[in-house]
């Protein structure tokens, strides 16, 4: 186990292994947030860097697993009507990626887990924040933010569901558009951290083992998820983004 993965001990592989699984389980069961919680979690006994190598792969292939769950035609009709918000965050996170080992991480975790808890403090709240699907502006404003966010840290899950919560999108469309979205966000991100060394012939094998344990987790989030209503999913979606904005904060400043 040293030789194959020198940076873990037995006992953190294991851990690794536990996070994944977890990660995969939260995905299954609201469709986002496995990125975000695994590096949340790997970054606990590994370096950003290294959290980042190991979400790649698993997040590649849950998201098309996702993508794909009601079918090609499905998923090719969310690309076209997507398509603005998957151009502008493909340009943004390629180019944010090439700076992941140059910009501050406390600033980027600030950015993304401020907005996202004052969102979902303000839904709590009674306020309800729409967007109007027509609304292209503030389609690729977000597709652009979640894009950098992707590009630095592998973590565009809370821009794309707030945004796609502002629009009121029903359950069953919200898990497969986020499938779209991350499926593109993470082919790009692949090939941007190749380009960047992050993922490379040290990092790729243990990014490619976390996806069973990945995948399992999934698995069993998605038969939770297969029985819950669509204010269940909402609350269930809120709960997580409120969690993951917090500890994003939690992280940048202590």
């Amino acid at each position: 186990m040293e030789a194959l993965f020198p940076f873990l001990t037995p006992f953190t592989m294991v851990c690794a292994f536990a996070i994944a699984a977890f990660a995969g389980f939260v995905k299954g069961v609201v469709g986002f947030a496995q990125p975000l919680v695994m590096i949340s979690g790997l970054t606990l006994f590994l370096s950003p860097e290294l959290a980042l190598a190991g979400l790649i792969v698993p997040t590649l292939i849950g998201n098309t697993i996702q993508s794909l769950r009601q079918g090609a035609a499905a998923a090719l009709e969310t690309v076209r009507l997507f398509r603005l918000f998957l151009l502008v965050g493909g340009v943004t996170l390629v180019i944010s990626a090439q700076l992941v080992r140059v910009v501050p991480e406390r600033g980027m975790l600030l950015l993304i887990g401020v907005p996202v808890v004052l969102f979902v403090l303000l839904q709590l709240s009674g306020v309800r924040l729409r967007v109007r699907p027509d609304n292209r502006v503030a389609e690729a404003l977000v597709g652009a933010f979640a894009g950098v966010t992707g590009g630095f840290m592998g973590v565009w899950g809370p821009p794309t569901v707030t945004y796609l919560t502002a629009r009121d999108t029903p359950k069953a469309d919200q898990m497969r558009v986020q499938g779209v979205i991350y499926g593109a966000g993470s082919v790009a991100l692949l090939g941007a951290h190749v380009g960047s060394g992050v993922l490379r012939a040290e990092t790729l094998p243990f990014s490619v083992v976390m996806v069973v344990p990945a995948l399992l987790g999934m698995w069993v989030g998605g038969q939770v998820s297969d029985r819950i209503d669509q204010t269940a999913f909402r609350r269930a979606t809120l709960i997580v983004l409120l969690l993951a904005g917090a500890n994003l904060i939690r992280r940048a400043l202590v």
